[in-house]
């Protein structure tokens, strides 16, 4: 949340950057880690892709649509921003192409601006796991023995079992959190 709020700092009111840019950033960080999790499940096999292209639920008019950003890991974090809010002001207004909602390899549904602390979120088939995101807040926390007001967010990720298992969402859990604690890594 410091990091955003210095690098927002910088930017034009209509430029600045989201909380789920960062956690889209971060999550295409930890899929490198994770082939699994970015994944398909196919009939009777499993495929890996080799880029990482992240769905990002959106509320529309009517129910909710995935944009696609793609080559996700590859972008920089104000690249990402850029394209996640041109796709979604276009879903907003009806305006999809095809490209903006199709090929998504791993999908985060985040409902942290509805005050949702946690939720689980339904895979989008056919990939084989989805990120739901609630609400950073600011909570009592224990930091070498003393209690602070720090900021926390749950997340839980759902997994396709026929592709990975528990033990891998932990772990990718793990690798997410790291980069979200240390968010300059997001940066280089």
């Amino acid at each position: 949340m410091t990091l955003r709020k210095q690098v927002n700092q910088f930017l034009a009111d209509d430029a600045k950057m989201s909380v789920n840019d960062f956690i889209v950033k971060a999550a295409a960080l930890t899929l490198r880690q994770f082939p699994n999790l970015n994944a398909s499940f196919a009939g009777d096999k499993v495929v890996r892709h080799g880029a990482v292209n992240i769905g990002v639920a959106v509320a529309v008019e009517n129910g909710l649509l995935t944009v696609v950003n793609r080559n996700t890991e590859q972008l920089s974090l104000r690249q990402i921003s850029l394209d996640l809010k041109r796709m979604v002001a276009g879903a907003r207004q009806g305006k999809v192409k095809p490209d903006d909602i199709e090929g998504s390899t791993f999908s985060i549904s985040n409902l942290g601006m509805y005050e949702v602390e946690n939720f689980i979120a339904i895979l989008n088939p056919p990939e084989a796991a989805i990120l739901a995101v609630g609400a950073a807040r600011e909570v009592p926390v224990v930091e070498n023995g003393e209690i602070k007001i720090g900021w926390r967010m749950k997340a839980t990720v759902s997994v396709d079992h026929r592709v990975s298992d528990g033990a891998e969402a932990a772990q990718f859990m793990q690798a997410l959190a790291a980069f979200l604690e240390e968010p300059l890594r997001l940066l280089v």
